[in-house]
């Protein structure tokens, strides 16, 4: 009796609109979520002004934020290995949105807090199980390329944010620029409907029959009959999920994921909730300021496109690592420029080498661990790394209090760079998933295995 293994067929699928689907409202969820985080940044000058609040207290809020992010990237991607990850996406997609728009009902900076954080809880959960959900369905030629593009919606979300800050900000105020924050409310009836749930889930819980349809609509070509039986997932082995993180030589590699998650978060939080106000303290007015934002992520998407497509032909590592040192460079050059231009330029750089290389870091991850620890792997990296996201702008709020130097701040924040490529040197791709499948498919082509489910009297 030939036994379907659906993780195998999926890496070899066809691109259909099936995957089209999926990665729309992937990136469309991600998009929201960037935008919910910038927005915090993008409208300090203003709560600032407005509560009288200081440097530091505006820093620590974002540190709270960041907090709940991080318990939401371990709590939700525990979760999504009992409940699936469709239904933590929609969980989450509700908390993010709802409370950030409810913050605007705040009177000041306490309920503030409270509302940014729960929605904090929903913007961890929902990115670490998008990963898991979007590397579980892409196939496997174009797989990190599928997820870094769909990481570019948090780039196109930040520009969203520093837009529509500096158009509305000026007129109406901060509040309706977090208003836009619920749009994503307003579409869950089709993210119930389009979003598919893992395959992986649904055959640990014995649901043959929607596997089935799932299979169907992606390779069309060669149903799958109605007696035909699928592989089940391995046994999970007793214990806590992340204890496997460390299990099967995996150790050090999952800890040098974390450094490296660790030292991209403190980049990006760094940048996104100080950036306007450093370059204000560097004699920019606001508007270009905001501006810097928009060349930050600019960087940040060109830098995941193009890095993230070479990364199926020449590996992580050989990408990450060079980024990571580009952006440690450009770090420590920003504040000796003058010229608007090359700060652009420079801004763009530091946009690649700190979101752009966390959207590539995530597709390295996801394809790192086994699918069913996936989930697991990819949110207790970001946990780890949204420590990072709770330090930078606490950190950066302290430093804007030291009168120091552009140069300087920029440099201090630079040396997170330096953390990061150094991490990534020592994650050893041998021990990876993505290795362990490439040697089965050695011995056992797929192709081989289609055929023989074709002639198979049970089709």
């Amino acid at each position: 009796m030939n036994v379907v293994h659906v993780n195998k067929i999926i890496d070899h699928s066809r691109f259909r609109f099936s995957h089209l689907s999926l990665i729309f409202w992937c990136f469309f969820i991600i998009l929201m979520d960037g935008y919910d985080v910038v927005i915090y940044g993008s409208v300090v000058p203003a709560l600032m002004e407005e509560w009288s609040i200081t440097t530091v207290q505006a820093g620590a809020i974002g540190s709270y934020t960041a907090a709940g992010t991080a318990i939401g990237a371990v709590l939700f991607g525990l979760l999504a290995d009992k409940i699936g990850r469709k239904k933590v996406i929609l969980i989450c997609t509700i908390m993010f949105s709802l409370f950030t728009a409810l913050s605007t009902f705040a009177g000041g900076p306490i309920l503030f807090t409270i509302m940014r954080v729960i929605a904090g809880l929903g913007l961890g959960g929902v990115m670490p199980n998008v990963i898991a959900l979007s590397t579980e369905y892409a196939p496997k030629k174009i797989r990190g390329a599928i997820v870094s593009f769909i990481f570019c919606g948090y780039s196109i979300g930040a520009i969203a944010a520093a837009m529509f800050s500096k158009s509305i900000l000026p007129e109406l105020g901060w509040k309706p620029v977090f208003w836009i924050a619920a749009l994503p409310l307003l579409f869950l009836p089709f993210l119930m409907k389009q979003l598919p749930e893992s395959v992986s889930y649904l055959l640990s819980k014995g649901k043959d029959e929607e596997v089935r349809k799932i299979m169907n609509r992606l390779t069309p070509e060669e149903p799958i009959a109605a007696n035909a039986v699928f592989a089940k997932p391995a046994d999970k082995a007793k214990g806590s999920p992340l204890v496997m993180l460390f299990k099967n030589k995996l150790a050090l590699s999952t800890i040098m994921f974390w450094i490296s998650c660790f030292s991209c978060f403190v980049l990006i939080y760094a940048m996104n909730v100080w950036l306007p106000k450093l370059m204000i303290e560097a004699g920019y007015s606001l508007g270009n300021s905001l501006l810097f934002v928009v060349a930050l992520n600019v960087g940040a998407i060109v830098g995941t496109i193009i890095f993230g497509r070479l990364t199926d032909h020449w590996g992580f590592k050989k990408i990450m690592v060079p980024l990571y040192f580009l952006g440690a460079i450009a770090l420590s050059a920003i504040g000796l420029t003058d010229n608007t231009m090359i700060a652009y330029l420079l801004i763009g750089m530091i946009g690649a080498a700190s979101i752009g290389v966390q959207n590539i870091s995530n597709a390295f991850v996801s394809q790192y661990y086994r699918p069913e620890v996936r989930s697991t792997g990819v949110g207790a990296a970001m946990a780890f790394g949204r420590v990072g996201g709770i330090f930078a702008p606490t950190f950066v709020g302290i430093l804007l209090t030291m009168n120091l130097s552009a140069q300087m701040n920029f440099t201090l924040i630079g040396l997170a760079a330096l953390l990061g490529g150094i991490a990534i040197i020592f994650v050893q791709e041998k021990h990876a998933y993505y290795r362990q499948e490439e040697s089965t498919e050695e011995e056992t082509p797929v192709q081989t295995q289609i055929a023989e489910l074709k002639d198979s009297p049970l089709i």
